[in-house]
């Protein structure tokens, strides 16, 4: 069907930034993960602290916001015929909002006055001027997700009685998370920047921790959402096959808007102050999302088995040698998807009390990120890219830049898988996170993590040449490659398929059960916290 010019420069822009974001911070993981192997020292005004800053809020925040916009908006413009011209006003202003609050985040992260980690919660403090940017990024981020509301409200009022398009259905419970799950943090930041400038003296550091983590543990479900769209819509075109059930889509889509944003504690279960029956009724909350996620494991094997037969496939796993996985549009999101496995159980373990005593601010915990948002997300994004760009770009994907992003593909894999069984392994011998090289006065125990440590920085440094393979790709499908028209590869739904019920348009219906439920998980321990609050605490500067 084709872009409208004025949509796809829009879809375009936000690449872009994702994949400068991506190229510039693997440039920052790469030194941070040589640093901590003690393979080279930073520069006295670079620390350490300053470069795992600047990489969690340029992988973490800018590229995942910036791809899930550009990639939903171009998803919207297709399917519902055409952005607005307010949306695309919409997007334009989320845009300068979040362009102008990066270099307020950045600039006093240079000048190491915001050395605070991607957990950027008291009482550690840092400029004031770092938390009014993130003011504006996350003002950005609203418009982008009211202009989609405003997009797809629009499309429901000339179709009365019709579904929205599954991708639609999709985007709109993205940016509902976003809204809501944003709430919170920004009510953080509100509090931290009177604290910050010195203008009250003290700060409610447990309001301040349960309200980041309410945005944080939804942010990572938001990503898996972002993937789950591709799964489910993108990957059976690509194979050639129809996909599951629509039903069951979208049962999928509105479980995880309903139940994503309580479960935040189960970050904070060693922490004093919450009473055990809410932590653990958070870390039920948490557990409940593996539901809809064994459904869609169910739903894409089912796919691709089915396709796979369709081939010729035969016995027991001869549907599985029939997948195309010479096409890195398939190889990186059935990647992503088979990583999922291990990090979902790894997820389990931190929700576990138990368990998460042991590996509680451990190197396992980074390891667990890795797994699922550096592979998990990332592969499917990468997997995504090598259409979506083209798309917007109206160029075509040629031999030679799949066969790249095929190599692309088994790098990263390689790579992360490296530095994620390193970390996790380290993690259970109990080396810390977040901290910079040291031998800990040449402690045998410390010094038997070394060879998980450099594992680590091996692995670090394919990662790296991953990222300047991907970035080129990126750069090559925007601007080099051949012209031509690229399709939209949106899979058409099973034959035989049951109807889709209308109940499931009732977006009203389900913001109120999501608010019903946030509020049984989070209105009476934060009010305990501030009727019964522990002394406050001063802003502290540790570096």
């Amino acid at each position: 069907m084709g872009i409208n010019p004025s949509d796809a420069l829009i879809s375009k822009t936000y690449m872009f930034i994702a994949f400068a974001a991506l190229l510039l911070g693997g440039i920052l993981g790469l030194t941070q993960g040589l640093e901590k192997a003690g393979l080279i020292t930073l520069p006295e005004w670079l620390t350490y602290y300053q470069v795992l800053t600047a990489h969690g809020f340029l992988l973490v925040i800018v590229l995942t916001a910036f791809f899930t916009i550009g990639y939903f908006y171009a998803g919207l413009s297709h399917t519902l015929g055409g952005l607005l011209p307010k949306v695309r006003t919409m997007a334009w202003i989320g845009f300068s909002l979040k362009i102008i609050g990066f270099p307020l985040v950045v600039v006093p992260v240079l000048l190491n006055d915001a050395t605070v980690l991607y957990t950027f919660y008291p009482p550690m403090a840092a400029s004031p001027w770092f938390y009014i940017g993130l003011v504006f990024i996350v003002l950005g981020v609203w418009m982008c997700a009211f202009g989609a509301f405003v997009q797809v409200a629009s499309w429901r009022k000339r179709n009365k009685g019709q579904h929205v398009p599954i991708l639609a259905f999709f985007a709109t419970g993205v940016f509902v998370l976003l809204f809501f799950g944003s709430i919170g943090v920004t009510i953080e930041v509100l509090t931290i920047i009177p604290w910050a400038f010195g203008w009250t003296d003290t700060i409610n550091v447990m309001v301040s921790r349960t309200l980041f983590w309410s945005f944080a543990h939804t942010l990572v479900n938001i990503w898996y959402l972002t993937a789950a769209s591709a799964w489910y819509v993108i990957v059976p075109k690509v194979i050639g096959g129809r996909r599951f059930s629509d039903v069951l889509t979208r049962f999928v889509i509105i479980a995880l808007v309903i139940t994503n944003i309580p479960g935040g504690f189960h970050h904070q279960i060693i922490d004093p102050g919450i009473s055990l029956a809410i932590k653990f009724m958070h870390v039920f909350m948490s557990l409940v999302i593996s539901v809809p996620s064994m459904m869609t494991a169910y739903a894409m094997f089912s796919v691709f088995e089915r396709r796979g037969r369709e081939l010729g496939g035969r016995g027991l796993i001869g549907w599985f040698k029939r997948m195309p996985w010479g096409d890195v549009r398939f190889l990186a999101p059935f990647i992503a998807m088979a990583a999922f496995i291990p990090g979902g159980a790894g997820g389990i373990v931190q929700s576990t009390n138990q368990l998460n005593q042991v590996v509680h601010n451990t190197m396992w915990v980074v390891g667990h990120f890795h797994l699922t948002v550096g592979t998990t997300v990332m592969l499917t994004f990468f997997g995504i890219s090598y259409w979506l760009i083209p798309y917007i770009s109206k160029r075509v994907l040629t031999p030679k830049i799949n066969k790249l992003g095929v190599i692309t593909t088994i790098i990263w894999t390689v790579g992360m898988a490296l530095m994620s069984i390193s970390m996790h392994t380290v993690g259970l011998l109990g080396a810390p996170r977040r901290t910079s090289y040291t031998t800990y006065g040449d402690s045998a125990t410390a010094a038997s993590w070394d060879p998980y440590i450099i594992v680590l920085a091996i692995g670090g440094t394919l990662l790296m040449i991953g990222v300047i393979l991907q970035a080129y790709a990126v750069f090559h499908l925007m601007f080099r490659a051949p012209k031509g028209e690229t399709e939209f590869p949106i899979a058409d739904v099973e034959e035989n398929a049951s109807e889709t019920p209308y109940w499931t348009e009732r977006w009203g219906r389900t913001i109120f059960l999501m608010l019903l439920l946030i509020a049984m998980a989070y209105v009476i321990p934060l009010v305990d916290m501030i009727v019964n609050a522990p002394p406050g605490s001063p802003p502290f500067r540790t570096w």
